[in-house]
This record gives C-alpha cells, sequence and structure tokens, in this order.
C-alpha cells in the first residue's frame, strides 16, 4: 500500500508541474498582450493518511505529535495577478491605459456587460467606440439634440468625425475704444425728404376711353377724350357795316357819332373777344343805325357759335354795352335801343404768344384739388384781340360728389414753365358747357399757381393709390401688388435688404413704418429716466411729402438712394426699381463713430450688427456719449418688422474713465428661424474711455471696435480627447470644444473572482461581487491615460524560474515513480 500510495502522490506532483507549465506558458504566450494579467499557480495537500493523532502531556509522558503522511498535491488557485502593467506611449489617441484598479465596461454579444483592462479602442462604421474584437465601450451618451451627459444609463460611446456639428450663441462683446468728449454734442437730427406722393384715388380731369380687346391683333388703347381737340383759338369777329337812317317812329337815339363791337356767343353763352370797332358818324336825333355786312361763320364745321352779341358805345359814354343779340347767319340789326341798362363788354383779349392749359377739379370744402387734365396746347395766338375756347363736352365729371368745382390754369405770355389760375367755375353740365380764355398775362400773374402733383397721400390712403409724377407724366409704383425690397443707408452704410408685402389692403401708414423699421430709427430710449432726444428718429407724411428723420448723430443720417426700392410682382422674378426719389432737407451736427461687429445665434448663423455713438451731454464733471443699435438680420414676430437691437448710454468720468454704462444690452429677435430667441448680448464696454484723441491734422476723432465675443459659426467635429476622468472633449472647426460622452469604469471587491470569457474580457461572477461603476479617479478607481496602452504584467524572468522549478519537480516526481517501481521490482524477486 505505501509502495502504491508513493507512485500516485508522486503523479500529482507532477500533474501540479504540468499546470504550472500550462500557465507559465500562458503568460509567457500573453507576454505581448496589452492589458494581459499574468496568473500564478497556488498549490494545496490533496489528502492525508493519519497514522496517529498524537497524545497529550501527561505526568509520566511529555506527549506525542500527529503522525500523518501526505498524499499528493491539488491546484488549489490559478490566481490572476492584477498588478499594474507597464504604460506604453502609442499613436491612437482613442487607446486608454488604465492607471490603478478597475477595468473598462464594454458590451458583449448578447448585450451583457463586460470588463476589460485592454484599451486598444477604434471607431466602427457607425462611429462607435469598439475594442479590436468588436466590443461597443460602454459609458454615458448625450441628452437628444444637446451636449449635456445622460447619466440616466450607460450606452455605447461615439464620436462622429466629420459628422457631428455644433455652434454657440454670442453672449457677451467686449468692446474697445476712445470716444472723444471734446466734439459738439448733437444737437440737430438730419432729415430727408422725398418728392410728392399723390393720391392716386382722387378722379382729375381725364376722359379717358380704352378701346380694343387686349389681343395681339386688337390691343387695348386708352385715349384721353379731353385733349387739345378740345380747344380751339378763335380769332375777333369781322366787323360789320353800320350806317343810319330816319325810321317812321322816332328811336331816342341822339345825335352823334355810335360806335359797334361784336363778339361770338357759343351755346353756354361764353363770347369770344370782341372784333375791332366800326362805326358810323352824322346821326341825328331820333334816327336808326342800320348795321349790315355781319360775319356768318354757321357753315364752318363744328362751329359752336350760334349768336353774335352787339356792343355799341353812344356819344359821351366810355363803355360797350349790350345792344341786341342776332342769331349766327343774321347780317343785318336795326338798332334804336336804349342801351343804358345792358351788359357792358369785356374787352379783355390774349396778348400774342403760346398758351398751355390745365383743368383741375376743387373740392371747396378742404381745397383739395385734383392732379391736372393732360396738357390743353400748346396754343400759339398770334392774331391781335384772340381768344381760345375750352369745350367740355368730352370732360369726364368726377363721381366724388364733394369735388364740385373746377378750375383751368394757364400760362403767362413769354413763360411756359409757371400756370396760373385763370377761372373758377362750377362744374360744367354733362356734355356741354365751354369757357372762353380772354383773359391779358398781366391780370392772372398774381393768382395761384397750378400744383401738378393734385391731393397728396396721406397715413389712410391705400399704398396701390399712391402716384408719383414724373414731369407730366404719372405711375402708380405700387399698383402691382406683391413683395417691396427697401435697401436704404445710415452714416453712409448700406443696411440690409427688407421687404414688405403689399396687398390690397396695405396703407401708406404701413410703407412709412416699414421705412422706419427698415432703418432702425428709434423713438424709445431702454435707460430709465433719460428719453431719446426728441425729435429724433420718425417717418412722417405731409402734403404728400415724406420726411425721414434720423436719429441724433452724424452717424446716424438716413438716405434713401435711387435704387431703395425694388418690387417684385406677385408670380414674377424679375423685379423693378421704384423711383421714389429723396433729397436732403435738413443736415445733422453731432460727429461720432460707428462700428459693425458680427455676432452668433444658438445656429451659428452669423448676425450683423451696427451700433453708432453721439456725444448728448458733457460738463465739468463728466461726459455722456448715448450708443444706438441695429441689426437687419432681426427678425421679430410678423407685422413687425423693426431691426432696433438696442440703444443706451456711456458716462465717463472726468479722467475719462467710464462710469457707468446702463442698459448694456442688445436683444436681436430671431422668430423666424429655430434658432433660440431673442439673443441677448451683454456688452462689456469697460475697456472704452473718453478722452481727447486727435489725427495728425490735429482733426478730433474717436473710435470704437468690438475685439471679441464668445459665439461661434457651426463647426464640424475634427478632433477629440478623452481626459484623465475619461471625459471625451471634441474640438471643433470654429474653435469650439463639446463634452461628447464620459467612459466609465467598474471596479470589484475581488477581481480575482472574475470570471475570465476569452479576448481579455472578464465577467461578473458570484465570487467577484457586484461592479461599482463610476467615472475615473473616483471612488478608488483608477484613472485613463489617453493615447497609451497598459502592457501585459508577465513577468518573463520569474516565469522562467517558475519554468524550471517545474521542471525539477516534475523530474524529481518521475524519481520517485521510477524507485517505487525498483521497489516492487526487488519485491517481487523474493519469490526466486
Amino acid at each position: 500500500m505505501g509502495l502504491q500510495s508513493a507512485m500516485t502522490t508522486a503523479l500529482t506532483g507532477m500533474q501540479g508541474s504540468e499546470t504550472v507549465i500550462d500557465v507559465v506558458g500562458n503568460n509567457i504566450a500573453n507576454s505581448n498582450t496589452v492589458g494581459f494579467k499574468a496568473s500564478d499557480v497556488l498549490f494545496a495537500t490533496q489528502f492525508l493518511q493519519t497514522q496517529s493523532i498524537g497524545s497529550a502531556p501527561s505526568d509520566r509522558n511529555g506527549g506525542t505529535n500527529p503522525r500523518q503522511i501526505g498524499l499528493g498535491v491539488k491546484v488549489a488557485e490559478i490566481a490572476p495577478n492584477f498588478s499594474q502593467g507597464t504604460i506604453e506611449i502609442s499613436s491612437n489617441p482613442l487607446d486608454l491605459a488604465i492607471q490603478g484598479s478597475g477595468f473598462l465596461m464594454v458590451q458583449g454579444s448578447q448585450g451583457e456587460q463586460l470588463y476589460t483592462r485592454n484599451g486598444q479602442l477604434k471607431l466602427n462604421s457607425e462611429n462607435q467606440i469598439v475594442t479590436a474584437n468588436g466590443n461597443k465601450l460602454l459609458g454615458y451618451g448625450l441628452r437628444e439634440g444637446s451636449f449635456e451627459l445622460n447619466e440616466a444609463f450607460v450606452q455605447p460611446l461615439t464620436i462622429a468625425l466629420g459628422g457631428e456639428r455644433v455652434a454657440q450663441a454670442t453672449t457677451e462683446a467686449v468692446f474697445q475704444g476712445v470716444l472723444n468728449p471734446t466734439v459738439n454734442a448733437g444737437t440737430v437730427p438730419a432729415a430727408i425728404q422725398s418728392e410728392v406722393m399723390g393720391d392716386g384715388s382722387v378722379v382729375y380731369p381725364n376722359g379717358e376711353v380704352t378701346t380694343g380687346t387686349g389681343t395681339d391683333a386688337d390691343p387695348f388703347v386708352t385715349t384721353d377724350l379731353f385733349n387739345s381737340d378740345d380747344v380751339e383759338i378763335r380769332t375777333p369777329p369781322t366787323p360789320g357795316t353800320a350806317a343810319f337812317s330816319t325810321p317812321g317812329t322816332p328811336t331816342g337815339l341822339v345825335g352823334g357819332t355810335y360806335a359797334y363791337r361784336i363778339t361770338y356767343v357759343d351755346g353756354s353763352g361764353r363770347e369770344t373777344s370782341p372784333s375791332t370797332v366800326f362805326n358810323v358818324t352824322g346821326v341825328g336825333v331820333d334816327d336808326q343805325i342800320d348795321l349790315t355786312d355781319l360775319p356768318d361763320i354757321s357753315s364752318i364745321p363744328g362751329n359752336p357759335y350760334t349768336n353774335i352779341n352787339i356792343y355799341r358805345l353812344d356819344p359821351g359814354a366810355t363803355e360797350y354795352r349790350l345792344s341786341g343779340t342776332v342769331a349766327m347767319g343774321t347780317t343785318t340789326f336795326t338798332d334804336g335801343n336804349d342801351v343804358s341798362a345792358g351788359a357792358a363788354l369785356n374787352t379783355n383779349t390774349l396778348e400774342n404768344g403760346s398758351y398751355t392749359y390745365y383743368v383741375t377739379y376743387l373740392n371747396p370744402a378742404n381745397n383739395n384739388e385734383s392732379r391736372p387734365s393732360v396738357a390743353l396746347g400748346p396754343f400759339a395766338v398770334s392774331d391781335d384781340d384772340s381768344s381760345v375756347r375750352l369745350d367740355f363736352t368730352d370732360l369726364q365729371l368726377p363721381t366724388d360728389p364733394n369735388y364740385s368745382r373746377m378750375k383751368i390754369y394757364r400760362n403767362a405770355e413769354g413763360s411756359t414753365a409757371t400756370f396760373y389760375e385763370v377761372a373758377n367755375l362750377p362744374l360744367p353740365t354733362p356734355g356741354a358747357d365751354s369757357w372762353i380764355d380772354k383773359a391779358p398775362s398781366t391780370s392772372i400773374t398774381g393768382n395761384s399757381q397750378l400744383n401738378f402733383d393734385g391731393v397728396g397721400a396721406a397715413g389712410g390712403t391705400l399704398l396701390a393709390n399712391v402716384q408719383l409724377r414724373n414731369g407730366s407724366t404719372y405711375a402708380r409704383p405700387f399698383a402691382e401688388l406683391g413683395t417691396l425690397q427697401f435697401t436704404g443707408e445710415v452714416g453712409g452704410t448700406q443696411q440690409a435688404p427688407q421687404s414688405l408685402e403689399i396687398t390690397a389692403t396695405t396703407t401708406v401708414q404701413d410703407f412709412l413704418d416699414f421705412v422706419n423699421d427698415a432703418l432702425g430709427l428709434q423713438q424709445q430710449s431702454n435707460v430709465n429716466g433719460r428719453p431719446l432726444p426728441v425729435g429724433g428718429g420718425s417717418v412722417s407724411i405731409v402734403n404728400g411729402v415724406v420726411t425721414v428723420t434720423s436719429n441724433y448723430g452724424e452717424e446716424n443720417t438716413v438716405g434713401i438712394p435711387l435704387t431703395a426700392f425694388r418690387l417684385t410682382p406677385a408670380g414674377q422674378v424679375v423685379t423693378q426699381t421704384v423711383d421714389l426719389t429723396f433729397s436732403e432737407s435738413q443736415e445733422a451736427n453731432g460727429p461720432g463713430t460707428s462700428t459693425e461687429f458680427v455676432v452668433y445665434d444658438s445656429l451659428g448663423s452669423p448676425l450683423t450688427v451696427r451700433m453708432t455713438t453721439v456725444l448728448e451731454a458733457a460738463d465739468s464733471n463728466s461726459t455722456t456719449y448715448r450708443w444706438y443699435a441695429s441689426s437687419g438680420d432681426s427678425q421679430p414676430v410678423a407685422p413687425e418688422l423693426t431691426t432696433v437691437v438696442g440703444n443706451g448710454l456711456m458716462v465717463f468720468d472726468s479722467r475719462g474713465n467710464l462710469i457707468s454704462s446702463p442698459s448694456a444690452r442688445i436683444s436681436v429677435q430671431r422668430e423666424l428661424t429655430a434658432s433660440e430667441s431673442p439673443l441677448e448680448i451683454e456688452l462689456n464696454l469697460e475697456q472704452v474711455t473718453a478722452l481727447a484723441e486727435t489725427d495728425s491734422s490735429g482733426n478730433a476723432v474717436s473710435s470704437l471696435n468690438m475685439v471679441r465675443q464668445d459665439g461661434f459659426p457651426p463647426g464640424v467635429l475634427t478632433d477629440f480627447i478623452i481626459t484623465d476622468s475619461g471625459l471625451i472633449q471634441g474640438q471643433f472647426s470654429n474653435g469650439t470644444q463639446r463634452t461628447l460622452g464620459q467612459v466609465l469604469m467598474a471596479r470589484f471587491a475581488n477581481d480575482g473572482g472574475l470570471r475570465q470569457v476569452g479576448n481579455g474580457l472578464y465577467s461578473a461572477s458570484v465570487n467577484s461581487g457586484t461592479a461599482f461603476v463610476s467615472s475615473p479617479g473616483e471612488d478608488g478607481i483608477g484613472t485613463l491615460t489617453a493615447g497609451a496602452v497598459e502592457l501585459s504584467n508577465t513577468d518573463i524572468g520569474q516565469d522562467l524560474v517558475k519554468m524550471i522549478l517545474a521542471q525539477t519537480q516534475y523530474q524529481a516526481g518521475s524519481r520517485v515513480i521510477s524507485t517505487a517501481q525498483q521497489l516492487l521490482d526487488e519485491l517481487l524477486a523474493l519469490n526466486r
């Protein structure tokens, strides 16, 4: 029994040596495996044969120890050695080396959590961080749509190089500059005025008629029925012949010389200028006068004259008075009438010259007067004593009953640029009536002059009815509804274009508000108790003239160039210029400075802001500058269109240092985009001073510039770093950094209790304890070194010694077996 047990006992020792060789071989084989932890073989006695349990000491015996014979060895444990491996720098920024205790957490093929010390990592096609075997690295990801860590659960970590994008809204802008306290304060704002914007809805004497069907073969043709064809020059009547005779009945005429003049009378009772004088002498008492050869023009085509008025100048009288009237075509007249009660002759006549006429409609209640008719003329009057007749047959009467009268204007002889009122008449009878002009120029030059623009537009006028005049041509530039784009100027700098949708209900006041908002004119102070200077920042209209008054300061001078307004009719793509002319009416004072700077909204969109300054007040103790800010990129809620983003004050002490800057904030509306709105930006003005700087010529100068701001445009993820605490920080092309995730680590109460599942992975077991998860560097967990790996902790030298010892042990065990064999052989040889 003893020899047999010796052989089996030696065999267990040989088997243990084989295990040592296996473990040492595995250690050496993985000496280049990143994160590998070498193992040690721990042995224990397998069984014991007890021959005696020993005895306790007594009075006669000192006691004996137990007698036990071991029956072999067993492997008690193959214990992994979790000592720190050497850290080696790698070329991969994703590689992670663990310094200290703990494990990286990865996802197994079944979704379970596994653990590893192998920090060789890479990105897969879905930008997930994975191990060399494809296990996904776990940690805290980001909340949806933000760069905030979502610590609710662990998830695979991703780094979307070239795909992730980020922007940062501006929250602060820092300024530097010098504002000169010695310049003049702004006391007068700049102002510009438009040409007259007429109200095209007021009817005027046009008498237009449109013919045609509108086809290419029969296009529309508009004709002014009331035109120069309705005007004629009428030379005075030719004089007749006068003689006297003795009637049967006394006439009552006194003796002497009688003079006559005759006029033509049309169907409306209007008279031409009179003929030259023809007379008769030697008339006796109670004689009668016989007129013959009176002119007859009844056969002339279109002749409007139906009668002849006969006027007589009695001996000793000073006025011609009406003696009688005969029908046109009557060439004789017998006169013995008493003319003392007859109407006096109007002897006025036109001078030789060229005359043009205009007709307007008049509202006598408010003296509003329509735009004039088309020009009637010019008519060249070359015969002395001529007159000009206007026929109103084709005149279209106004539909507005308030316009109950009409005015007629004419130029004076020798002047064709100014037109004077020559008649103020009731409206003519529809389809009839006329007026004959025989007023000499000297009698009209003191009268009122023609206003070609007519009734000016007001705030309530529909924008589509606004008319503009270019000489004698009128146009309605806003008649075609569509999108009006306006690009104004402030301080000589072109502003961002703004748009207004013109509809059938858009009024002139809407247009004025639009211009006000687009130019960034400000009426409300943002500083409590310090209102804006009175009289600045407004758009108004009086008698059709638009006045745009800037805010105070030369840098706020507004301008509206000829190409400022462009209209794109609805449904079209071609734009057309609206020729609305503005000219300077008041020059501003108060030099200052201006600056343009770019900020960013939460989407990274660049927004241009313009800031101007003007000296508002100065005394022996302080200097006060006011600033105005506007942005064409401001997008308020419709129908608001304002570009105003703020205003405020800068108050400096006698040393030029900033004392206070109330309301140092701008607010840019971003309601038309998905950006956060409003964009609130603090203005840091602490580096602005008030000093008397001059240029090389000694002129006072001021300057103001933004030196930095904390916003960024959109940037793409270009790089990243992983900190020792496991935080993944992304570096974007716009210079910003954002958190992309958090690498987590796990530690166990008993690392040796982990179960190896291959590929350098461990899983928790019943003896490892549950995983305690935390960030690297916290709660007893080691830290991470990015761009490095932890090498295998295999000690080849020690393992070679172990291997030699195991070999020797194996050889010794085999010797025990061979010795026992020899003893058995000797025992078997006893029977020989």
